[in-house]
């Protein structure tokens, strides 16, 4: 400020104590009316995922997301153009990306980093970005760097968000939405991003709620990714698009609880007792490379050739569930891809790669289901040679 310069500047010239000391009396007054008719920024308080009171600027211009999935979220509420700098999932080179969000979005790739993936902030390079961030949304909380210690460190306020799912934590996923959406100060999004959601698993249940015990198909989905790829044994017991289709998910009624809902190994003979009439392949499991592979196995392990699915030519591939956590628009296109597989008279309609990109266009903002197959050799939404 002008006063503070004029302070420094005229006392040490100053020869006449007195008119050194009234000078200095008058720039304190000055400086003080200066400072009160500067008007304070407005705040607002909002609740987060944990429960925690936190104090914001009215308007959040500029914000960084932490922890898997976060990013995704974002941009979920066409809000991306307020990021300020990325974890370094973001800016890797990679062979395979199956994020429909990153691949909407190239300029993620390029962005200042503040941290390591899963929620491994640096403080300090937080404190250096210029422009800073004034919120840190952050999933995931108890992985990484501490909420609190981090809102300590850097004086930035850190909202807690639940990721949840589409399955039986629907509710904390739309939760954390309308958070996030309260923040930005975009609710009306949030709302059109909980109903896209509801209005589509509301439309697959309808398209199969008539079908009786005996029409309903058995399935299996084999390597899931969890926390990384993984062969044909690890799987979903909760896979919500069996859930929307009404498919008779083979382990949903192993006696599988707690955690194991969300991923299980599966042991092989127990599969081969299911046999599930159709079986599915996340094709996530195309980064282990060589012999580790779900369709590999499939392909080579003998056992699997006596499954129903494997000698009837029922095998097919879906686009990963998960990638740097769940894939939720996948996780719709994927739905109407096994409803047109499972019960085709009933989905005649629907073009699964279309829908995949009509889907893609509303929360990411592009239609990307072609370069996302690409990188997965085309083998999305395809039956799979195993024989």
């Amino acid at each position: 400020m002008h006063f503070v310069w004029l302070f420094l500047n005229f006392i040490p010239k100053c020869e006449d104590n007195v008119r050194c000391l009234q000078w200095a009396f008058w720039c304190v007054v000055f400086g003080c009316l200066v400072l009160l008719t500067v008007p304070a920024q407005a705040a607002k308080t909002v609740t987060d995922a944990a429960g925690r009171q936190v104090t914001l600027p009215e308007n959040v211009e500029r914000v960084v997301c932490s922890g898997p999935g976060c990013l995704r979220l974002l941009t979920y509420l066409q809000a991306q153009d307020r990021v300020v700098a990325v974890d370094d999932a973001e800016t890797k080179e990679r062979g395979l990306d199956a994020r429909p969000y990153a691949l909407a979005n190239p300029q993620f790739q390029t962005m200042p980093v503040f941290g390591s993936f899963r929620g491994q902030d640096n403080p300090e390079r937080l404190l250096t970005l210029d422009p800073g961030p004034q919120v840190i949304f952050k999933t995931y909380p108890h992985m990484g760097f501490d909420p609190e210690e981090l809102q300590a460190k850097t004086g930035i306020p850190v909202v807690i968000l639940h990721y949840g799912d589409l399955g039986p934590h629907r509710a904390t996923l739309f939760s954390s939405l309308k958070i996030m959406g309260r923040v930005l100060g975009k609710p009306q999004r949030a709302e059109e991003v909980i109903g896209f959601f509801s209005k589509h698993i509301r439309t697959l249940a309808e398209r199969t709620a008539s079908l009786s015990g005996t029409e309903t198909a058995t399935a299996y989905v084999g390597g899931v990714a969890f926390k990384g790829p993984h062969g044909f044994q690890s799987t979903e017991p909760d896979y919500p698009p069996f859930q929307f289709v009404n498919a008779r998910n083979v382990v949903a009624t192993a006696g599988i609880e707690g955690n194991q809902r969300q991923h299980a190994d599966i042991a092989k003979e127990q599969l081969l007792e299911w046999d599930p009439s159709a079986c599915f392949v996340d094709l996530s499991t195309l980064q282990l490379a060589g012999m580790g592979g779900a369709l590999h196995e499939l392909r080579h392990d003998p056992a699997y050739q006596f499954l129903s699915a494997t000698q009837d030519n029922k095998v097919y591939g879906l686009l990963p569930y998960n990638w740097y956590t769940k894939n939720f628009g996948s996780v719709l296109a994927n739905a109407y891809f096994i409803g047109k597989t499972l019960y085709p008279q009933r989905f005649k309609d629907i073009n699964p790669a279309a829908q995949a990109d009509r889907i893609y266009t509303f929360l990411v903002g592009a239609p990307v289901f072609d370069e996302l197959n690409q990188g997965f050799d085309q083998l999305a939404f395809t039956r799979l040679e195993c024989r």
